[in-house]
């Protein structure tokens, strides 16, 4: 029997199956949009900071090179601590006829990774060498370079441009290749050639002085160091101990024992101002203190009476010797003229003088002094002076 309800509209089962599908579909995909968005609160990936910009970029001309320095941002844009060193870029330009600067003319001339920037760092900062072409100097002596630095953590996230740093380049002279070191008694001589061209191969005309450097190195890189000073590890880097006219100078505050590098820059005048070459060739050496001091000088004896049943004592004394690294003196007794004798003190002495109470009566004896510096290095004996002791007191 027929139950339909007349106006009914006919539903089959196609249609029915057709509408549950409908529906479990429309779910489904609700339910992906809202899993691939992700729900409110869960935590996302994070996002790469940018650092902040370098804003005490310095530039100087050093010989054929400009030396940068700059501290490293540790904080990014929001305030928030840098987890990684950021890799830093150098870009170089130049200024627009007008003197501005020509936002348009720089280009990077290196890129430093994170991971290598504590090679560059000196006392905290940054320190960066850029190479400038002799005959880029010689071709545009007086030009003015322009450079800035950029940081990243990533690829994507440059930091600001810094502060522009500029500096007028001049051609310098060539840098000096024949420095030599020599340990001597008074100290380490230096001497060199002096310098006959510009960098880029013009004559020069005349060195107005020379500036000569110093600095302490760590003896287990030495060898490194002779080859390239930039493989250098300092205890004390190099600072300027000297300036002369003449090619030479002889150091005489240094230690025994340290191992130093010398460099020697000459200087000119350009357009007024004073321009230094590159370093010169570095000697490196570490002194040998073998040269003992000077032997004493004016020794007197006096024979004294010592008791009143006859017993004597010999006093001796000296002129004191100047030599900042003596450590004392020693004293002999010889019963022969002409022969050095007995070693009377067993520990250095150290002032110029000594009592013998080991005399005997009618004898005579023959006494000198020596001075002994810290290096263990011992002088030549003093002149001998003779005593003779009497047989009793007067």
């Amino acid at each position: 029997m027929n139950t339909r309800r007349p106006g009914t509209p006919r539903t089959n089962r196609r249609t029915l199956w057709w509408n549950r599908e409908f529906a479990a579909a429309t779910i489904f995909l609700t339910i992906l949009v809202v899993v691939s968005c992700g729900a409110p609160g869960e935590p996302q990936p994070p996002i790469a900071p940018t650092p902040a910009a370098v804003t005490d970029l310095v530039a100087r001309q050093a010989g054929d090179a400009v030396v940068l320095r700059f501290s490293m941002p540790g904080r990014d844009m929001l305030g928030e601590k840098l987890k990684d060193v950021p890799t830093f870029e150098v870009l170089r330009g130049g200024l627009k006829p007008d003197g501005t600067v020509d936002a348009k003319s720089f280009r990077v001339v290196d890129t430093v990774p994170g991971a290598l920037v504590s090679n560059y760092v000196q006392q905290g900062k940054v320190q960066f060498t850029d190479p400038v072409p002799p005959e880029e100097a010689r071709k545009h002596p007086g030009k003015t370079l322009v450079y800035e630095v950029r940081t990243r953590v990533t690829d994507k996230k440059t930091s600001d441009a810094s502060n522009d740093a500029q500096v007028v380049f001049y051609p310098v002279p060539t840098a000096i290749d024949s420095l030599v070191a020599e340990v001597t008694a008074k100290g380490i001589a230096l001497k060199w050639s002096a310098p006959k061209s510009i960098a880029g191969g013009e004559e020069l005309a005349k060195v107005t002085e020379y500036h000569v450097y110093r600095g302490e190195l760590d003896p287990a890189v030495s060898a490194m160091a002779a080859k390239d000073l930039a493989h250098a590890t300092w205890k004390s880097p190099l600072v300027e101990i000297a300036t002369v006219t003449a090619p030479e100078f002889l150091d005489s505050g240094f230690d025994y024992g340290k191992t130093y590098a010398y460099v020697v820059r000459s200087l000119i005048l350009a357009e007024g101002s004073p321009i230094e070459s590159g370093d010169s060739a570095a000697a490196i050496l570490t002194p040998k203190d073998t040269f003992p001091p000077e032997a004493p000088q004016n020794l007197t004896a006096t024979v004294v009476p010592a008791t009143p049943e006859g017993t004597f004592v010999v006093e001796l004394s000296w002129s004191i010797n100047v030599e900042s690294d003596l450590a004392g003196y020693r004293v002999y007794r010889s019963d022969t003229e002409g022969t050095r004798g007995q070693l009377l003190t067993s520990e250095l002495l150290p002032s110029p003088s000594h009592r013998d109470t080991s005399v005997r009566v009618g004898q005579r004896y023959w006494y000198t002094v020596t001075a002994v510096d810290r290096a263990g290095n011992e002088s030549s004996d003093s002149l001998a002076v003779a005593v003779e002791i009497p047989q009793q007191n007067p």
